[in-house]
């Protein structure tokens, strides 16, 4: 597997040339990466227009995956989410807001997107739900919906894993798109591995038109480094890809991350995948040994442990000099790599055994079907105050406000805001809310 994004990069850290050129650091500084920190210089190619060792390497990547063609984001799946929603949302003459179907546990990206396209959505609830986070949607919830809508959406959206390590059934899921002839996006921004377990079980794989990946939550690349992904039974969006891409990110990607995700094909390509599969057994055993000290722990993606004990075991974790990815009331999520070795495993299961409380979790109330007042786009983009949260009962929310992680929103712009949703604000430590000045 080439790598010839980081091979240009490294020979020219390693040249004798003037940097008369972007960034201003001139490749010297106290940091130690900056001799690597390119702009789009001569030889470098662009990464929204790339004909060069960008394209190279993307090629390389969708070889990887097994995509019609994958491409590169250095501003995480954030990115890569606005550019298949603008893919598939593209204006017709004459016709009204489109309209996508989505999975009520969407992140705020998704949300930003809707009104920077002005997008139409209805919300999939599931008919349990016991998380912010968790959107239990099946294939017979998706087909009851998708028979009673008055006109098809562009897309279904859906998020899997979500942040809580639950994983949809992709494949039933999209069997149902495909009969009524919508795509299926994913934000599968925690599950970039799933393509290298013993069983494949990445969305593209399992019939997903597009999903978006951050490559740097869960294999070795620097942060903001991420992946749109477009299906080989979808070859017709691959053409405006880029474009799409380029309506939204910055004309400065950091070639720090570029070279990560370069090198990232490399690792994939080699002994990579047998690392994950080793760690998903390791992590297996792991779960078992937390449950016999009496804990529960939460089903869940391969390279999550999520243990259904909240702040307490998380302050705990963290006084033993241990960081979890996220907790609240009633979870603790912790997220491995195979950059954690057997000794960092040991010292979790050490922690744990500690524990002197084991707090049951607290009751929670996930959202649910709310007013609309106005469409996203005109609620984000309309004139707002910041209120407290006591103060905010029947106003009209303007911007989604939630903490990130999980930066689920607990009520989505334009809808007006409910005696629920304050105990919800007040539940993640949020005092206060932009709302439309009416």
């Amino acid at each position: 597997m080439t790598t010839p994004i980081f091979d240009f990069v490294k020979k020219y850290s390693e040249s004798d040339t003037v940097r008369f050129h972007m960034p201003g650091h001139k490749g010297i500084g106290e940091l130690g990466c900056e001799k690597y920190d390119l702009t789009e210089i001569f030889g470098a190619d662009v990464l929204y227009s790339a004909d060069g060792i960008i394209n190279e390497s993307e090629n390389n990547l969708s070889s990887l995956y097994g995509t019609a063609h994958s491409f590169y984001s250095t501003e995480g799946s954030t990115l890569a989410i606005f550019a298949m929603l603008a893919l598939v949302t593209r204006h017709r003459a004459g016709e009204k807001k489109p309209l996508i179907l989505a999975g009520r546990n969407v992140h705020t990206a998704f949300v930003k997107a809707a009104a920077l396209l002005d997008l139409e959505v209805e919300w999939l609830y599931p008919e349990r739900s016991e998380h912010l986070c968790s959107c239990e949607i099946t294939a017979p919830d998706l087909k009851k919906a998708l028979s009673g809508m008055e006109k098809m959406p562009r897309a279904v959206y859906v998020t899997s894993p979500d942040y809580l390590g639950n994983m949809l059934d992709i494949a039933s899921l999209a069997e149902v798109c495909r009969k009524y002839g919508v795509p299926l996006l994913v934000d599968n921004a925690h599950g970039a591995y799933l393509k290298f377990l013993k069983n494949d079980i990445h969305p593209i794989t399992l019939g997903a038109a597009m999903c978006a990946d951050s490559a740097h939550k869960t294999l070795p690349v620097l942060t903001g480094g991420a992946y749109l992904h477009i299906s080989k039974d979808f070859p017709e969006l691959v053409g405006g890809a880029r474009r799409a891409l380029s309506l939204f990110a910055s004309t400065s990607p950091s070639y720090l991350t570029l070279a990560s995700l370069d090198l990232c094909n490399k690792r994939l390509a080699e002994d990579y995948p047998e690392k994950i599969v080793s760690l998903a057994e390791k992590i297996a055993e792991v779960k078992a040994k937390i449950s016999s000290l009496g804990f529960e722990v939460a089903e869940s993606e391969p390279l999550k442990i999520v243990v259904r004990a909240g702040e307490p075991l998380a302050d705990h974790l963290r006084g033993q000099g241990i960081e979890c990815e996220f907790s609240d009331s009633e979870y603790t999520v912790l997220m491995l790599t195979p950059e954690n070795s057997d000794s960092d495993l040991e010292r979790l299961l050490s922690a744990i055994e500690t524990v002197e409380r084991k707090a049951k979790p607290l009751s929670f109330k996930a959202p649910k079907p709310h007013e609309r007042v106005m469409s996203i786009r005109e609620a984000v983009l309309s004139e707002c105050e910041s209120i407290k949260i006591e103060s905010s009962l029947g106003r009209i929310c303007a911007s989604p406000t939630v903490s990130c992680p999980p930066a689920v929103p607990i009520v989505i712009s334009g809808e007006r805001i409910t005696r629920e949703d304050i105990e919800l604000f007040k539940h993640y430590g949020i005092e206060f809310v932009d709302v439309v000045i009416e």
